[in-house]
Formats: structure tokens, sequence, C-alpha cells
């Protein structure tokens, strides 16, 4: 595993000939993703695609959570210190340019809750394969922040804008089956078959035309490049929401269990 041995949060290893895995894991925390984590997140794909022997990815959680979102106390350091905000917000949108850049085929494997940057790597893959039951939440407005580390590059064009205002103005959740439905994930298959499926469209992707399949998928990314400009604008809103007061209550009431009680303006 030459090369990947630095990494603490994600667990990295050959599900098959050329199909490498990762996993996000942080089971204490139901895979939350710290800072550490975070900026893992937006590292390794620039490693999997300098690594020769890498012909696929595969991108799961550990246990049955795919990833449940964004550690607080990270969110809360960012609201009090400029610099680690910044930092961020840069690696932020690496995670998302990293895996639309990706030249490698990645398949996700979702499995439970789904939130925050784990989410962004589920929806940006190029195949996403969810159980019935995952719950797949963009919780940034509950938070009191824009919607911005990948909703708006990408969930317009999976599910219609429609769809996109409804479930990421109110934080509406959606179940995998729900999810397959409006087109925001590829398919939806049941929990028990969640890794093994997502195992097996790998295998076939590592397997197929090499060329063929990055070049396809770097013409179908153009949409997603097309989308830039407003994915920068969305981040760069989320990241000024993190000066404000309403994040404060946000995490305050995530942490107390509790909806939230926003000023009114």
């Amino acid at each position: 595993m030459g090369g990947y041995e630095g990494y603490e949060r994600l667990k990295i290893d050959w599900a098959a000939d050329g199909v490498l895995r990762i996993v996000i894991s942080e089971p204490r925390r139901r895979n939350a993703v710290d800072m550490t984590g975070h900026r893992e997140l937006a590292a390794i794909w620039r490693d999997a695609d300098a690594d020769d022997s890498v012909r696929a990815v595969l991108i799961r959680g550990e246990g049955e959570t795919f990833s449940a979102g964004g550690d607080l106390s990270m969110i809360e350091e960012m609201t009090r210190d400029h610099e680690v905000r910044m930092r961020i917000l840069g690696e932020a949108r690496d995670i998302v340019y990293n895996v639309i850049n990706c030249s490698k085929p990645i398949v996700s494997a979702v499995q439970g809750p789904a939130v925050g940057a784990g989410l962004a790597v589920a929806l940006l893959a190029d195949v996403s394969v969810a159980g019935r039951t995952a719950r797949i939440i963009d919780g940034h407005t509950r938070l009191g922040v824009a919607a911005g580390d990948h909703a708006a590059i990408v969930w317009p064009l999976l599910c219609g804008l429609a769809k996109a205002k409804y479930h990421l103005l109110l934080c509406e959740p959606l179940s995998g089956a729900e999810a397959e439905r409006i087109g925001l994930v590829s398919l939806c298959v049941d929990d028990d078959a969640v890794h093994d499926r997502a195992l097996e469209i790998a295998v076939r992707l590592a397997r197929g035309s090499a060329e063929a399949i990055r070049l396809t998928k770097y013409a179908l990314n153009n949409w997603l490049r097309q989308a830039g400009p407003a994915f920068d604008a969305s981040l760069a809103l989320e990241f000024l929401g993190f000066t404000g007061p309403d994040v404060v209550e946000g995490v305050r009431a995530v942490r107390e269990r509790r909806d939230p009680e926003f000023p009114a303006r």
C-alpha cells in the first residue's frame, strides 16, 4: 500500500485487483468528518489518480454508516478562527473538484446516514449505490449556513431544480429508495447488498477499457465543470455564514437535540 500509509481517518486497501477501497473510519462518531478527515478527503483523489495500479475506486463508510457529517468541534472552530475557516474552505473546494477531476471511475456504497462532506463524495461519485433505508440529508440550512459544499453543482443536474430546492431549503431527508426514484443516486438495493453490489460495479469498471472509461467520465463531468461558478459562489456564501450568528444557534441546537430558533430578519 505504498503512498497511503499516512492516512488516519481513511482506511485504504485493495478490494479487488485494481480496485482501491477507501473507508471513512471514525466509528465512535458515526464516521463524522473532523479536521484530519476533511483534509484527507480532499487529498486522497489526487493520490488515487496518480497511482497507476488504481483502475477504479470504491468508497464507503465503516460499519453501517456512510458519514454523519462534519464534526461539530471543527465547525465551532471555523466560526471562531478565520485562518481555520479559510483552510477548510480550500479543502471543501478541493473535495469537490478533485473527485470531479480524478480520472479513475469512483463508486460509492451508501449505507445508513450520509451527510456533509461524506455526502458530497457519495453523490459526486460516478456510480452511487444506496441502501433502501439509507438516510441522505443536506443539513446546511438547519445548521444556519447556505448549502454550499457540493449541492449547487450536482443536485439540480441529478434530480432537477424543484426537487433540489425542496430538499436543500428544508433539509428534508431522503431514503435510498426515494433518492433513486428522483435520480439523485444511480441505483438502490437492499441494505445488506450495498457493499457487494458496489464492489461488483467497481470490479467491472476496473476490468473495462481504462482509456474509454476515463475519457467518457471526463466528457460527462464537463456538465459539472460548467456549474463550477455556481458551486464557487455557493461555497463562498456558505463560509460567509460561518461568520454570522445563525450557525452558533444551529450548532447549539444540534448539540441539544432540538429545533433551532433562528432570529427573524
